[in-house]
């Protein structure tokens, strides 16, 4: 009877240990079934809805969309935007952050040991004072010196997956803080093109304006020397002169445009103001774009803008969140245990006899709690709507951001050869008009006003090479592409 009792007392603990198992491989809450279909029809297209019939071709866009202006200069600032601009810096900071919290859920799952030692000395009380019989002398005792040490353990079993779902939700949520650092440099990488392509733009317009303030001065000597001839009017060199000063009252925009690009430059490759000037002030003519523009499918857009992935993995991590709390309404088991030696004195600590050991299956169960549990979980599917309405947002925001930069792109080319008929125009007009002047076939007020449209349409035609340029770099943005793999 006794060998009985004695076994089943021995495979008591082992069949709570084999159902606490079993138990473990059971995870509560909802599953994540992937993020909805958004506006279905438009994001399995062909093509998007606002592709211009010129200038783009159905491929695949090279990540490094930069290259393709061939300009060493904006390959090296995009290249030190992306080693030391502070807000890149601090979206790679905030990535080791969530993998670190991320690893310290992981550790949750596994057991917590502790190792401890001390060396206690104490006194027994001298308990003769409360007794009716006279203290014996030497019948005190010294003060007591004993010597422990070992282990403690704890190990909370996931039951019911709570801790696997607080696993699952940090591991979303690194991916997602992942995809934000990438879309972070999407839109660095964008915007040191820009910035750059703006440096350039204002470069060239200043020029202009310079080279028309001194055709123009040249003109206004002339025709103060014919006024002093008698062959010019007072009228005529007064006329000069303040389309000379109209001129040149754009050099002072233009120039402080021309340094605030430069600075900005600088502040986005981590540099002070002014730490490019020696670099970049040197005008230089603007990128050369590329004579076709690759652009992917729809469905090839929202797969690799980094903000819908960070949406989605958001979408993930706030499902688990669910599963979480709902873990909260069932039992928790956790098991206790220490290991360990005592002795009086050190040299026998460690023998077979001092050591002793403790086990403890503790069982816990929050049966009332007022609703606190349900609010928890009620809150997290709050949450979880919350991030599908945020998913398709980004989706729907990421279709209209495409097609309105090929949109914009498409117009702004057709827009930029009617400025360049323009141009041409203009400046046959001003030859004639040039000539005929000289001849004295026609008037001063003539010769301005066609001198006046060059110069307009001279600026008009590089303001447009620019902002074709910069529709370009908005059409790679809103494709998702400049960003690179984080390191592990």
């Amino acid at each position: 009877m006794t060998a009985i009792r004695s076994s089943r007392t021995a495979i008591a603990p082992l069949t709570v240990l084999a159902a606490a198992c079993a138990l473990a491989a059971c995870t509560v809450g909802p599953d994540y079934r992937g993020a909805p279909a958004v506006a279905p029809e438009a994001a399995s297209a062909a093509t998007f809805v606002r592709t211009p019939a010129q200038g783009v071709a159905p491929e695949r866009a090279p990540s490094e969309w930069w290259l393709a202006f061939d300009d060493p200069q904006l390959n090296a600032l995009v290249a030190a935007a992306f080693a030391h601009n502070p807000d890149l810096r601090a979206a790679q900071a905030r990535l080791r952050e969530s993998r670190a919290q991320l690893q310290q859920q992981q550790a949750a799952e596994m057991p917590k040991v502790s190792a401890s030692a001390a060396a206690p000395r104490m006194r027994e009380p001298n308990l003769s004072a409360f007794s009716q019989q006279p203290a014996s002398s030497g019948s005190g005792r010294g003060p007591l010196q004993f010597y422990t040490a070992g282990f403690d353990a704890s190990w909370e079993i996931d039951l019911f997956g709570g801790t696997r779902r607080a696993v699952e939700a940090a591991s979303d949520e690194a991916d997602a803080v992942q995809a934000d650092l990438a879309d972070a440099q999407v839109s660095l990488a964008a915007e040191v093109a820009q910035a750059y392509i703006d440096l350039r733009d204002e470069q060239q317009r200043l020029a202009i304006a310079q080279r028309t303030a001194e055709l123009q001065q040249q003109m206004l000597t002339l025709t103060e020397q014919r006024r002093a001839g008698g062959t010019a009017a007072e009228v005529d060199v007064e006329r000069l002169t303040t389309q000379v000063e109209t001129t040149r009252s754009t050099l002072a925009p233009l120039a402080a445009q021309v340094e605030m690009s430069l600075d900005q430059l600088a502040v986005l490759t981590g540099k002070a103001p002014g730490a490019l000037d020696a670099e970049l002030a040197a005008p230089r003519a603007l990128p050369a774009l590329p004579a076709s523009v690759p652009v992917s499918d729809p469905a090839t857009m929202l797969a690799q803008r980094p903000d819908i992935r960070a949406a989605e993995r958001r979408l993930a991590s706030s499902n688990a969140q669910i599963g979480e709390h709902v873990a909260d309404f069932l039992p928790k088991l956790t098991l206790f245990g220490d290991l360990g030696f005592t002795a009086a004195d050190p040299g026998h600590l460690l023998r077979k006899n001092n050591f002793s050991w403790v086990g403890v299956p503790y069982l816990q169960w929050n049966v009332f709690d007022f609703g606190r549990t349900l609010g928890a979980v009620h809150g997290a599917e709050a949450a979880r709507d919350e991030a599908e309405a945020r998913y398709e947002k980004a989706v729907l925001a990421a279709l209209q951001d495409a097609n309105g930069a090929l949109s914009r792109y498409g117009y702004q080319r057709e827009h930029l050869v009617t400025l360049q008929k323009v141009q041409d125009s203009a400046q046959r007009s001003a030859t004639l008009m040039r000539q005929r002047y000289r001849a004295g076939a026609s008037s001063l007020v003539d010769l301005l006003d066609t001198q006046r449209a060059e110069f307009l349409a001279q600026q008009d035609v590089v303001s447009g090479q620019a902002q074709l340029l910069k529709d370009f770099v908005s059409l790679q943005k809103s494709l998702g592409l400049g960003w690179r793999s984080a390191a592990s």
